[in-house]
């Protein structure tokens, strides 16, 4: 009987040591979700970081001559100082300055847009953009695959999808928490529209600016028209490419067709050429960019 109660007390104790020790490993990070979790009990959950980043602190730019601020301050000129994207003029006020201020603009934007480029072109700037880590990466490109010396020699729609395609591969392998702003193409027969007014435009046009669109501009029959709505067709088509392709990406941004929507008129053009943005025109391009980089939700 001695015997068969000593080992009665120790089978319990052993019970109670396993049981107590459960206790202890809960009470240190188990499962908060037992009755021992006393030692979590209380805690705030932490918030989960933001998939987008609303104030980036760096951003590179790619694109063609719109970024580059072609014809904004001279005929046939670049002036990247009233680039929309990354320019240091204050009747601008670029994207780069909204966001990162005068002297963060300065030191921790860079443009690598290039005048005449295409969305062929967007994989290899986009390999210089990523070298500097940027936080964020504007893209405005599309008007040159649209813009060419006839509509037969347009972009194909399979060949824009794929080099975009090729370039978002490019930073995602590069910096996977990069974020993408991506402008949709601007509306190319309303700009042929406004610009057409304008004696001088038209004869800066014949220099070759954008010939599927905007030669013969004041001819308006049925040939003309069905040119100038075939131009107008692939721009839209390339757009609802920018729109899908961006949207299978947790930190790229679309704009929502805002670019294309938006009214330009002849103050928001250059006065050379009457077709590239004017420095108001940037102005207007930045704002759209800062909306759309700082709004809460992504526009559907």
């Amino acid at each position: 009987m001695r015997n068969r109660g000593h080992r009665s007390w120790a089978v319990l104790a052993t019970v109670a040591a396993v049981l107590l020790g459960g206790a202890g490993c809960d009470a240190v990070g188990g499962d908060a979700s037992g009755a021992h979790s006393t030692g979590t009990k209380g805690r705030p959950s932490p918030k989960p970081t933001p998939v987008w980043d609303r104030s980036p602190a760096s951003l590179a730019a790619v694109g063609d001559s719109i970024t580059r601020g072609f014809d904004a301050c001279a005929v046939l000129s670049d002036c990247p100082e009233v680039s929309w994207a990354t320019g240091s003029d204050a009747d601008v006020d670029s994207l780069a300055v909204r966001l990162l201020g005068p002297v963060g603009a300065a030191e921790r934007s860079w443009n690598y847009a290039a005048t005449g480029a295409r969305m062929a072109d967007l994989p290899e700037q986009m390999e210089r953009a990523v070298a500097r880590k940027p936080e964020l990466v504007t893209v405005m490109v599309g008007a040159n695959d649209a813009c060419r010396a006839s509509a037969s020699a347009m972009t194909s729609v399979a060949d824009f999808r794929a080099d975009l395609e090729d370039a978002m591969a490019t930073v995602r392998q590069a910096l996977p928490k990069t974020q993408v702003y991506m402008s949709s193409v601007p509306n190319l027969k309303r700009l042929w529209s406004q610009g057409r007014t304008s004696a001088l435009g038209k004869q800066v046009w014949k220099l070759g600016i954008c010939p599927s669109m905007l030669s013969d501009a004041d001819v308006v029959d049925a040939t003309a028209t069905k040119r100038r709505d075939k131009v107008q067709a692939r721009v839209e088509a390339y757009n609802a490419v920018l729109k899908d392709v961006c949207a299978k990406d947790r930190r790229c941004r679309f704009d929502g067709g805002a670019v294309f929507d938006y009214r330009f008129g002849t103050a928001q053009l250059s006065h050379w050429d009457w077709f590239h943005p004017s420095k108001n025109g940037q102005a207007q391009l930045a704002a759209i960019a800062y909306r759309t980089i700082t709004a809460r939700r992504a526009v559907s």
